[in-house]
């Protein structure tokens, strides 16, 4: 791209030299549309290099706060007090998957009586040292969720799992949705885009290798039948109640699970 950028710069000048060496050392009188082209030009070769390289943003928090997306790993914070209402002694032994899992394990790591572990399927080369910290002592760890998770059947009694599965095609989803139900023993949470709220703005960033799509409930709801997962009815209908109380009102879609026996 930067390679292309300068042999179209160079077509500018009159003999070939670089023209903004030129626009510095000449003295003749400047054309206003040739001063308009030089910083037109140079925005574009600062938007060039912002988004080339294979370092280009790492993680979907720092695409998040560069086109302003939603990110429900922060709906999943907000959550926190509704599950506890809802789900009881289950928010005891907690694993979170998605993005910017440390700050949700640390949230959670500040509730009374529970315990709380991270999965995050990006690069973690920006984090900061709580998140380093968390790694550190093994509370967080870094693995591609297209793969089987490195648990035992039942080793978490909630899963809750946000930004991660909307970057999946469903060959994956089929085996990595069920995975994450056979590590729970109490339920399993999902947090996906919602449709109707949410744009995929930043899809080509995605470290799966397709955009992010954003599916409506009744996707789900079929998905779910067709790898043999149940709602968890009660669950459901406990944290609605407590949202209402609240007039919580979630900005992504939230499934409750059962766990796979």
């Amino acid at each position: 791209m930067a390679r292309r950028q300068v042999g179209s710069t160079r077509r500018v000048g009159d003999s070939g030299s670089f023209p903004f060496v030129g626009a510095l050392h000449s003295k003749s009188r400047s054309s206003p549309l040739l001063s308009i082209c030089l910083v037109l030009l140079g925005a574009c070769l600062l938007i060039g290099y912002a988004f080339s390289g294979p370092g280009m943003f790492k993680s979907i928090s720092q695409v998040s706060k560069i086109t302003g997306d939603y990110s429900c790993t922060s709906e999943v914070q907000r959550a926190i007090p509704l599950l506890k209402t809802a789900y009881g002694d289950s928010v005891r032994k907690v694993l979170h998957v998605g993005p910017d899992t440390c700050s949700v394990v640390s949230a959670l790591l500040k509730e009374e009586e529970t315990e709380a572990w991270g999965v995050e399927p990006y690069d973690v080369e920006d984090a900061d040292s709580s998140c380093k910290s968390l790694l550190h002592k093994g509370f967080v760890r870094v693995a591609d969720i297209k793969f089987p998770l490195p648990y035992r059947s039942k080793s978490f009694s909630l899963v809750i799992v946000s930004d991660a599965l909307d970057y999946l095609s469903p060959k994956y989803l089929n085996k990595t949705v069920p995975e994450l139900a056979r590590v729970a023993s109490d339920g399993l949470l999902l947090f996906s885009g919602n449709p109707g709220k949410q744009k995929a703005k930043v899809a080509e960033l995605s470290k799966f290798g397709r955009p992010a799509k954003m599916r409506s409930s009744s996707w789900w709801n079929r998905f779910f039948s067709q790898t043999n997962l149940e709602e968890n009815e009660a669950a459901s209908k406990k944290f609605d109640k407590a949202a209402a109380k609240v007039s919580y009102t979630p900005a992504c879609q939230i499934f409750h699970l059962k766990p796979l026996h």
